[in-house]
């Protein structure tokens, strides 16, 4: 009997091991996500020419930025939403065309439509890298100071449209 005692704590440090482990491999969605980091001061190309960067975003008004791409089915999935986010905030979305051909964005857009304000290109993805992108779609919303407000990693729905526009109609920091 005594020597089972002694198996206890071994037991019980190896479940709590394998807990360790099943936690860092299986974590829960947005649960390494970082808060009230600076967007990157990276300069976007505009497809209408010129540049944009985000730190600050033009005007000191929070932005939402969407990185997205004509190869992506999700982008296309969640284009609804974002057509809804830009009739409820005019002028505050901006579109990454991430790793893609302008035409192909083009093409894009003019099927589905244009919610974007400006559509900035990233054609090598080291913008989309800055940000801290893990795959497109990806949506920053942006404080006027230059602050990630919001990240929604993946398609936008109903609930993280919600969190995005409560975060673009906030005061300013």
């Amino acid at each position: 009997m005594s020597r089972w005692i002694f198996a206890l704590p071994v037991a019980a440090l190896v479940l709590f091991g394998l807990l360790g482990a099943w936690r860092m491999l299986y974590p829960a969605k947005g649960e390494f996500e970082r808060v009230l980091r600076t967007a990157p001061e990276h300069a976007f190309e505009l497809k209408e020419g010129g540049e944009i960067s985000f730190f600050p975003p033009p005007g000191g008004e929070p932005v939402a930025v969407n990185l997205f791409a004509s190869w992506c089915a999700p982008c296309e999935a969640e284009h609804k939403y974002l057509m809804q986010l830009a009739e409820t905030h005019p002028n505050q979305l901006t579109g990454i065309l991430y790793k893609d051909k302008p035409e192909n964005g083009d093409a894009f857009l003019e099927r589905l439509g244009n919610p974007f304000s400006q559509v900035a290109l990233d054609p090598d993805g080291k913008g989309g890298l800055d940000f801290g992108l893990t795959g497109v779609p990806e949506t920053f919303v942006i404080s006027g100071e230059g602050d990630i407000l919001l990240h929604v990693a993946g398609p936008i729905d109903e609930t993280s449209l919600q969190k995005i526009s409560e975060a673009l109609g906030a005061p300013r920091l």
